[in-house]
């Protein structure tokens, strides 16, 4: 079983380890020190819930019914496209890191946020549940658990690492031109992905 968790957990790391929509915000918001314990959490289990559906077969359904994909691209573009602008926006304001920089945004707010960047992004059921689910689908069904659980664990082991440990830089780059920087690039990659997404579908329009 050592081999399937160990090729699960690579795997794993290489598909989740990349500049993204949700790393960019997942380290954003560490920085920000707003709850990077819960976004940590929330990405992780939104992650280990699809791989196991994509383990689990979900992965040869997706990969059969287009339109799921072309969906979720508007969806998710048009919603990179409007946090990229907010984070624009941003970088005219003073912006400081202070001891309530966590009570910047309410929990809600934040977990909605987080739910949305995850699940409104094609790439995340791309890589967990087309991808990994694929992959671990080719094991035998007593080994798949286990190269399941390596990818989880990658997740895991990922976006609290990142979290956790933006939270903790966040004393030593508490300067506002910081925060225009990272804002420039939050939005920079945000309109990236969200370009990535809708340019085959706008492409398609005008064909």
């Amino acid at each position: 079983m050592l081999l399937p968790y160990a090729t699960g957990l690579g795997l794993g790391a290489s598909a989740i380890i990349a500049i993204g929509a949700q790393n960019a915000f997942v380290l954003s918001q560490g920085l920000r020190r707003n709850y990077p314990v819960m976004i940590a959490l929330v990405c992780a289990l939104c992650d280990a819930l699809l791989i196991t559906a994509g383990v689990a077969g979900l992965g040869t359904l997706v990969a059969t019914y287009p339109p799921l994909t072309k969906v979720a691209a508007w969806g998710g573009g048009a919603f990179l496209i409007w946090y990229g602008c907010s984070a624009f926006i941003r970088v005219f304001q003073d912006e400081k890191l202070t001891e309530n920089a966590n009570s910047t945004k309410g929990w809600r707010a934040i977990l909605t946020a987080t739910l949305a960047i995850t699940l409104l992004n094609p790439h995340v059921y791309i890589d967990t549940v087309v991808v990994l689910g694929g992959i671990g689908g080719q094991f035998p069904s007593s080994e798949r658990f286990a190269f399941a659980l390596g990818a989880i664990s990658a997740s895991f082991i990922w976006f609290f690492t990142i979290a956790l440990g933006a939270a903790w830089l966040a004393p030593y780059i508490a300067r506002p031109i910081t925060w225009k920087i990272i804002d420039i690039v939050t939005a920079g990659v945000m309109w990236m992905v969200a370009w990535h997404l809708l340019a085959p579908e706008i492409r398609f329009l005008l064909s």
